[in-house]
């Protein structure tokens, strides 16, 4: 027995169920189908513009899943208009989200961070599931993380580990030149703090208590807040 599809979220019923040519009379029209989510996938893809990975957030799908429910719902409408065929738009499996609204232009500058660049996680050694350092220029190394297919390598940070002073900067340059444009980490001092962000590099603060997969997945949803100072003044960074 099929398994039951996934019910995908939309934010209301559409304005209006039918489209059609003016002037045709309804019994020589052909038509196509378009589901409620596809029109969902549209609304948000093509007149909100936003970003397929945030858009399918909104929708509770994976980013293939909602490439798809898009790329289809787009043939469709490409079809009917190019063929003067009316759409009718009915059906699919979806459920009417009742949440609050969602400040799309927040969720864009999520995605914007998201897809700007791998990031960089502070840790002890090479792997996924290894704790988070928490001293980010005093860290054994940092794994370089493909946010969206989990790919990495491991920089090593042993350099700035032997330093007497001056291993956070050392660190940050580091990390810059690695093409990280986010680091994760622990505790982050003013001097590497400033010198990350003249990279522009953007950095999350207080993920010790993670792991390296923990901290990038927290990262890809959201949850951690882009730090605008230093958490730590006096703390070895």
């Amino acid at each position: 027995m099929p398994r039951p599809r996934k019910l995908r979220c939309v934010r209301r019923q559409p304005v209006e169920a039918f489209y059609k040519p003016q002037g045709v009379p309804l019994s020589r029209l052909k038509g196509v189908i378009l589901p409620v989510e596809g029109l969902e996938a549209i609304r948000l893809a093509d007149a909100e513009g936003m970003e397929q990975n945030a858009a399918a957030r909104l929708m509770d799908v994976s980013r293939p899943t909602f490439s798809r429910i898009v790329a289809d719902a787009r043939r469709m409408v490409a079809e009917a208009i190019t063929k003067g065929w009316a759409i009718r738009i009915e059906g699919g499996a979806y459920r009417i989200k009742k949440d609050r609204e969602v400040d799309l232009k927040k969720i864009n500058r999520k995605n914007e961070e998201l897809t700007m660049g791998k990031i960089a996680v502070s840790c002890d050694g090479p792997g996924l599931d290894n704790p988070v350092e928490s001293r980010f220029g005093r860290a054994a190394g940092f794994m370089i993380v493909d946010p969206e297919t989990l790919e990495f390598e491991y920089l090593d940070n042993g350099s700035s580990q032997a330093m007497a002073r001056g291993a956070g900067i050392q660190a940050a340059e580091n990390v810059a030149r690695s093409g990280a444009k986010v680091v994760l980490t622990g505790y982050v001092g003013p001097k590497a703090f400033q010198t990350l962000q003249a990279a522009g590099v953007r950095i999350g603060q207080n993920m010790e208590n993670l792991t390296v997969r923990e901290a990038v997945e927290q990262y890809k949803t959201g949850q951690i807040e882009i730090a605008q100072e230093p958490n730590s003044m006096g703390h070895p960074s």
